[in-house]
């Protein structure tokens, strides 16, 4: 019989090295090659099949249509299966002629057709599950043909031979193997091509997919997918219309669920397993049964939490283990380049060596290095991939959860904190799933590095590696102090941060009481602490830096210096140094990476308990509320009542009793504080039910106390996801009186509202909410005193044509709080609450009669009080005194509403419903319309042109000016900046300065004159390794100098034009804008931007060093150094432009995220109220996407950088070493060893180099938006030398307006034209006019803070146009409308620049009738005032304004009247004291309430801008015009 396959081959092999190895051309034996080679892709197939088969069961995606390509695939399968089978039939034919053949033949045959079959199945079965490009086959035919290469040659070889004796011998094997190579060639040339996508794949919906999905297997390894983006971005700035569409399963759809679905497992689980409460567990379901007691026994002891990170694993963590997969591969090929570095190097000192080993190492060098980028770049995509769906998953989970949890769990965190969850914490996950893999990957890496290492050198390396476990004390404590320094820091920034943000609030105020200088002051101490804190980090980022290079170095020194004086036998050739060298170079990284990692999960351990905690809170109770009962007739009943806010607190409402019959008006009255609030967010299921039932027919609209408005256009927020009806929406605007302030507002109702309704007055917010209410056409009605915040006439008309018995939502049922006494008479029943109870209730008549707390109520406002006074009373103070949080508490459930009025009953309340046909409602419709008539005028008026109040934020597009890097140095200091570049180059100077002595030290050993100046060359080695250190430290440390000098100046700039800046800037530019300069930017000019200038410096000096080193080498290197450096500055171009758009397209599309996020929260009740909680859900989700729609390419194109470039550092490589090869009979093996080491390690600093220069720019954003912030227009200068007025200036009081016009910006219509009067010192005058009929704008006229557009104001015989800023603001003295305190002390609040002695402040505070509370605080006059005075009633805010005044004491003062906010007695207590105080100064008082003004000397009545009365109040009542009009509104005039 035949010898066995294996011992042929033992055979051969052992006679045939001289045939394979050591000839110029080598040759496998016949029978390795039909085994092994053969055999090689077969068996990969077949083992890679199962697994690959059963993935491809679960993930069908719909199946492909035959196309060309398929068929020629499978046709070429079927004809490889023929060819094979003919070898088999050939043999046995061969066989039957008596010519026996060893079994490989048979076999080899058989097995390549079955593998063939198995791959024509694979092409089909992938066909039919919608696979477009497959890498198991490709892998396969590359396989295949990279083993066929050797018979291909070793044949033709064969034949060259045999064809020289004249025959060739086995004509059949060879044809059918050159078909066979053929064919395999052009299966492999096929396999790179794509399929068509499969039919009904949701790609064809999609307007711009991303191609990823549709990407074959070698554009995916190589994400040449991503080219496209990269030109487009190149060609011009990418916007957001041309970013790809999320992939569905990277989606919020799809990711969010998952999670959820884990986390309600995890849930349930610890549900199951915590033990009942004490006494619950009986009369929830009788008695337990014996078994159910002993399992809850056994599992008392530990109740278990539900764990978050098990939910997160579960969810993503199979994709993430296939990035972990491709990690260790990765780690695995890392080793080989050192290995092959040594064959090389003792190749170049072999001279009789055919030259083909020299290229094969250098082309396997090349592989090595190439594959490892491909599988390195495929688990960062992993990763990352992970990292964004985590991202997605925690935010979604948050956003969901925050709309159910209820207020006492919303107590204990603020919207900050909860929208901290989501952008720190979420975004620390994310960065961590990048690193996670290190934890196991950095000590596989560095056991295998010794290993090698001390294969290589011997127990020498134990020397090299203590240096290196000693060096991680000294970063560990770098960092422990960094940490600390940086926790400092950020104190200070925040403080900073927190300060600015109250005086851009209060910029107003600062302006009108010329305040700035102070407030200056006070933030560059902060801002200076701060420099100096980061100063320390300078100095311990230098060290660090110094250990981090030299680290390498030292234990390169400690263990070759070991090395060669342990033994004299010892000597240090090439091969051993610059291995070595490498493999400590591949130590470095998991190294330092060790800590950094570690740190980061400790980071994210703490918030994942935060986001554990959070996620663990209490939700509202759906049921608490019953919206289904239908017994009754009445609409909302409330038996035994009783409520809480939270389960611990002591309820704030008892024994309430309530029966509001289907459509009646209820009011609920009482004292500030008394639970007027809490009853409605009770009615509407917001607090803790602990006894009674609620039930509540039909559905719910509810006009919160302080009305929430969504940062959307005015008709968004009055529609609230209800579609749009002309004539029902108008005649809505119509009854809330808001008509009229549309023609006021820019772009009619189009105009966009900022956030919080800041554009909009109080009074209008208040009216929107109500409109809001109106429209959505609800059973029953929750009104919290939505007439507070608005005028007196307005809110009659509200109450007539709203509210009240003949207003529009008669027949509804209507709960209404309200301070108003004046309608109280008009109401269908009174509920009266005293602390927390309902004291009585019943008619108007009744409660009269019946003399008791009512009555009284009323007796304290006498009753024409009544009538003038009346709703101007407010509380906005009203329950923040009992529940300091019910901004928050506003809550609602969710609850699955059907209204449950049958139809004819609907169609009587049908407010405004679209049908026509109905008369009944059409009579609703034709009350509400009245006035005016809509449907007419309508075409008529033009839609205005809608104009954004807010100009959006420019992103600046395109490449980075070199003007704005110039400033940078500037900023710097040019000299710094260049001495700065001359101490890197000097470093590496001395860097190459110590490699190159080593290869120097190297070839001692060559020629044997080793012993004799080990000591001289260990010495030189080391001096120059501590001066390469040394300047490593000085020239951090420099330009870390420099960059905390930039720093310094360019906050100093932007501070100093943020203080002279005029008031229109910040009318138009949203506060979060202008502290975004002060925090982002400024932190980035602080910290981002340093740390990347030297990571940039750094890189390319050593890039530059390796360019040197090879090229000084092997000087045939330059000609390929200009191909590939065109190929790098080519990628990096591309990638740089692409990357930085795409990086601003995602930070402009994070805010979104966060305050839609804040404005959800704030405005949760209401949501739960109008049930729209799975809309705002929807809106959030989407701006996650979108805001991963501009992450997710970011990612890849770091991908798609990274192989490009690596593909750049492996040429470098090949060509080092083919040079090296080629010139190896003119070098010395210590060179060869230099420049390849060198060449391995350019990858790294070449790929960082284009990062760096990425981040540069993006950076380097930061200080062109600092700079354009602090070159806007100034206001006038604080003070003129040459105009500066006396001082006792002025000294009378007279004031006059010549003609004169203003407005508030360039472009927009004039509010004040042409006034013309003049007052008399000590005249008191009252301003009065309806909403924006430029009131207000007077005062701003007085102050400068609007600059005139004709005509002037003159003051005592000086033009108030001439004179400095502050010596005008000075001098006169106001009272603004809304209170603005600044944190810090009370003094300070009263006194900033310390003038006043401690005897005045007390003085004027007894005259502002504070004396008391100040004396009873502790503190006295050091009272903390928390941020915006938030710790003082309102009422106490506004008189501590008057406080000021009265210190400042000026001859002219300015009252700006609060609309609402004052309870009566404060409102009083200030008119008296400014009649006695101010009698002989002249007062312009603009006043809301007729009757403050009603004795004072003159009023002046505007009307869109002009004079329209100006006399005596007297006289004016007399000529019943507009004055006499409003005071009968008010009840002041019969």
């Amino acid at each position: 019989s035949a010898p066995k396959p294996a011992d042929v081959m033992r055979h051969s092999t052992q006679l045939d090295t001289n045939q394979t190895l050591h000839t110029d051309s080598p040759d496998l034996p016949e029978c390795f090659q039909l085994s092994v080679l053969s055999w090689l892709p077969c068996v990969y197939l077949w083992l890679a099949c199962p697994p690959y088969l059963f993935y491809l069961q679960r993930n069908n995606k719909g199946y492909i249509m035959m196309s060309i390509l398929n068929r020629v695939k499978t046709v070429f399968g079927l004809v490889l299966w023929i060819v094979c089978w003919t070898d088999l039939f050939g043999t046995f034919h061969e066989l039957q002629q008596g010519d026996s053949k060893p079994p490989i033949y048979f076999v080899t045959p058989l097995v390549v057709g079955m593998t063939m079959l198995l791959a024509l199945f694979l092409i089909q079965f992938e066909r039919l599950r919608g696979v477009q490009s497959s890498g198991i086959l490709f892998i396969f035919w590359f396989l295949s043909v990279l083993c066929a290469i050797v018979p291909f040659r070793s044949k033709i070889l064969q034949a060259k031979y045999q064809v020289r004796s004249g025959e060739i011998s086995d004509k059949l094997r060879f044809t059918t193997f050159y078909f066979y190579f053929s064919l395999i060639a052009a299966e492999l040339i096929l396999s790179c091509f794509n399929e068509k996508p499969p039919l009904f794949s949701n790609i064809d919906t999609d307007p711009n997919p991303c191609p990823q999905s549709t990407a074959g297997f070698l554009s995916t390894m190589t994400f040449w997918w991503f080219t496209s983006m990269a030109i487009k971005g190149y060609k011009n700035p990418l916007e957001a219309k041309d970013l790809w569409s999320l992939n569905k399963r990277d989606s919020s759809e799809v990711v969010v669920p998952k999670l959820l679905r884990e986390w309600e497992v995890e849930q349930a689980k610890a549900h199951f397993s915590k033990p009942p409460p004490a006494g619950e567990s009986n009369h929830v379901g009788g008695e337990s049964s014996p078994e159910e007691v002993e399992v809850l026994l056994s599992k008392q002891k530990d109740p278990q939490k539900p764990s978050f990170l098990r939910s997160l694993i579960k969810a993503f963590g199979p994709y993430f283990l296939i990035g972990s997969a491709f990690k260790l591969l990765q780690d695995l090929i890392t080793f080989v380049n050192p290995q092959l570095l040594k064959l090389l190097i003792s190749f170049t000192k072999q001279k009789g060596a055919p030259t083909w080993w020299g290229y094969a190492l250098a082309f396997l060098m090349f592989f090595a290095a190439f594959l490892q980028t491909l599988i390195l770049h495929q688990h960062f995509q992993y990763c990352f991939v992970t990292g964004m769906r985590l991202r997605t998953s925690i935010i979604g989970a948050i956003y969901r959860k925050s709309l159910i949890i209820t207020n006492a769990a919303k107590r204990t965190s603020t919207v900050g904190e909860i929208v901290n969850l989501m952008s720190v914490d979420a975004q620390r996950f994310m960065d961590l799933t990048t690193f996670l893999n290190m934890l196991w990957s950095a000590p596989l890496q560095i056991i295998l590095a010794l290993y090698f290492l001390w294969q290589n050198l011997g127990p020498s390396v134990l020397a090299g590696v203590a240096v290196m476990i000693l060096l991680i004390p000294l970063n560990a404590a770098i960092a422990v102090r960094t940490r600390a320094y940086q926790v400092e820091q950020m104190q200070y920034k925040d403080a900073r941060i927190k300060l600015m943000n109250e005086i851009l609030n209060g910029i107003k105020v600062l302006k009108l009481y010329a305040w700035e200088s102070s407030f200056k002051e006070k933030v560059l101490e902060i801002r200076q602490k701060e420099l100096n804190v980061l100063r320390k980090t300078a100095y311990l980022g230098a060290l660090s830096t110094m250990a981090w290079t030299s680290a390498p170095f030292l234990v390169a020194l400690t263990t070759f210096a070991v090395y060669v004086t342990v033994d004299k036998n010892n000597i240090l050739d090439a091969e051993k140094a610059f291995v070595s060298l490498s493999l400590f170079n591949i130590l470095r990284f998991p190294l330092n990476m060790l800590p950094q990692v570690i740190s980061s999960i400790v980071q994210a351990s703490v918030s994942l308990k935060r986001i554990q905690d959070f996620l663990s809170h209490d939700e509202l109770d759906p049921e608490s509320v019953n919206r289904t009962n239908t017994a009754t007739d009445s609409s909302v009943t409330v038996v035994n009542g009783k409520f809480t806010w939270a389960k611990r607190d002591p309820p704030a409402l008892h024994n309430i009793n309530l029966m509001v019959p289907q459509g009646s008006l209820l009011a609920v009255v009482g004292h500030v504080g008394c639970g007027k609030s809490s009853l409605v967010s009770a009615l509407l299921g917001e607090m803790e039910k602990m006894e009674g039932d609620i039930s509540i027919q039909g559905s719910v609209a509810y006009v919160p106390q302080q009305a929430w408005i969504q940062n959307a256009t005015l008709r968004d927020n009055i529609l609230f996801g209800k579609a749009y009806n002309e004539h029902k929406y108008h005649c809505c605007l119509d009854a809330c009186a808001l008509t009229q302030d549309l023609e006021v507002l820019p772009g009619g109702d189009l105009t966009e509202i900022g956030e919080k309704g800041i554009n909009l007055s109080g009074g209008q917010r208040q009216r929107v909410s109500l409109a809001r209410a109106l429209y959505n056409e609800a059973d029953v009605y929750l009104l919290d005193d939505p007439l507070s915040a608005v005028d007196a006439h307005v809110a009659k008309h509200i109450f007539d044509q709203v509210i009240g018995p003949e207003g529009a939502l008669q027949g509804k049922t209507r709960i209404l709080v309200t301070h108003g006494i004046s309608f109280l008479p008009q109401v269908d029943n009174i509920v009266v609450m005293v602390e927390g109870r309902v004291s009585e209730m019943g008619s108007y008549q009744e409660l009269l009669k019946q003399n008791g707390a009512f009555a009284e109520f009323l007796r304290n406002y006498s009753l024409e009080d009544i009538i003038e006074e009346d709703e101007a009373t407010e509380a906005l103070i009203d329950e923040e005194e009992n529940f300091p949080d019910d901004a928050l508490s506003n809550h609602t459930d969710m609850v699955d509403n059907e209204p449950v009025v049958n139809e004819a009953k609907r169609q009587q309340i049908s407010i405004i419903s679209g049908d026509l046909e109905n008369p009944k409602s059409r009579s609703v419709r034709k009350r509400l319309c009245s006035e005016r008539k809509h449907a007419e005028s309508d075409s008529e008026k033009k839609l205005p042109k809608v104009e954004k109040l807010i100009q959006a934020e420019t992103a600046e597009t395109g490449r980075v000016k070199s003007k704005v890097f110039w400033e940078y140095a500037k900023a710097v200091g040019p000299l710094l900046s260049l001495f700065i570049c001359f101490l890197y180059g000097c470093q590496s100077a001395a860097s190459i300065g110590a490699n190159v002595w080593l290869s120097q030290w190297t070839n001692d050993a060559a020629q044997n004159v080793t012993q004799e100046n080990v000591s001289m060359r260990v010495g030189v080695y080391a001096a120059l390794g501590m001066a390469q250190g040394l300047l490593v430290m000085v020239s951090s440390f420099t330009l870390a100098m420099g960059n905390i000098g930039a720093a310094r100046k360019l906050h100093y700039a932007l501070l100093d034009n943020k203080f002279h800046t005029p008031q229109s800037f910040f009318d138009t530019t949203p506060i979060g804008r202008v502290i975004n300069r002060f925090s982002k930017d400024i932190y980035v000019i602080d910290e981002a931007l340093p740390s990347t200038v030297l990571m940039f410096l750094g890189t390319f000096f050593s890039s530059l060093s390796t360019m040197i080193v090879i090229v000084a080498s092997t000087p045939i290197f330059a000609v390929v150094i200009a191909p590939l450096a065109f190929i790098y500055i080519f990628v990096q171009r591309f990638y740089v432009a692409t990357s930085r758009q795409l990086k601003r397209l995602e930070s402009v599309s994070r805010s979104p995220i966060y305050s839609h996020f804040s404005e959800t929260v704030t405005g949760s009740s209401v949501i739960r109220a109008y049930c729209r909680h799975d809309a705002f859900v929807l809106m959030s989700d989407m701006k996650v996407d979108d805001n991963q729609k501009s992450y997710y390419p970011g990612i890849v194109s770091n991908r798609w950088l990274g192989v490009r470039i690596e593909f750049i550092g492996n040429c470098i490589v090949l060509f080092a070493a083919l040079f090296a090869v080629i010139g190896k009979d003119k070098l010395n093996p210590g060179l060869v060893g230099l420049s390849v080491s060198y060449a391995l390690l350019v990858t790294m600093s070449l790929n960082w180099m284009v990062r760096m220069t990425s981040d540069l720019e993006s950076n380097i954003v930061a200080v062109e938006r600092v700079r354009e912030y602090s070159e806007t227009k100034t206001e006038a200068p604080w003070e003129v030398e040459d105009k500066k007025p006396s001082p006792d200036w002025p000294s009378q009081g007279n004031v006059e307006f010549s003609d004169y016009s203003v407005r508030y910006r360039e472009g927009l219509e004039l509010v004040l034209k042409n006034l013309t009067l003049s007052v008399k010192g000590g005249e008191k005058i009252g301003i009065v006019g309806r909403t924006g009929a430029g009131k207000s704008s007077m005062t701003l006229c007085l102050f400068r803070l609007l600059e005139a557009a004709g005509g002037e104001i003159t003051i005592d015989g000086v033009k108030i146009s001439e004179i400095g800023l502050h010596d005008l603001r000075s001098k006169l003295t106001i009272i603004p409308q809304e209170p603005v305190l600044f944190s810090g002390s009370l003094r300070m609040n009263l006194d900033p620049f310390e003038r006043y002695s401690d005897g005045e402040i007390w003085k004027a505070l007894e005259l502002s009738h504070l004396n008391k509370f100040v004396s009873n605080q502790p503190a006295k006059l050091e009272l903390e005032c928390s941020e915006g005075g938030e710790n003082l009633s309102v009422g106490q805010r506004q008189l501590v304004c008057l406080a000021r005044a009265l210190l400042r004491k000026t001859r002219i003062l300015i009252l700006d009247e609060a609309t609402a906010a004052i309870d009566l007695e404060t409102d009083d207590l200030i008119q008296s004291t400014i009649r006695t105080q101010f009698e002989d100064c002249t007062v312009f008082t603009i006043a809301h309430r007729l009757n403050t003004i009603m004795d004072y000397t003159r009023v002046l009545v505007l009307d869109k801008g002009q004079i329209a009365e100006f006399d005596t109040p007297t006289n004016l009542l007399f000529r019943r015009g507009i004055f006499y009009g409003m005071a009968k509104d008010a009840g002041l005039a019969q």
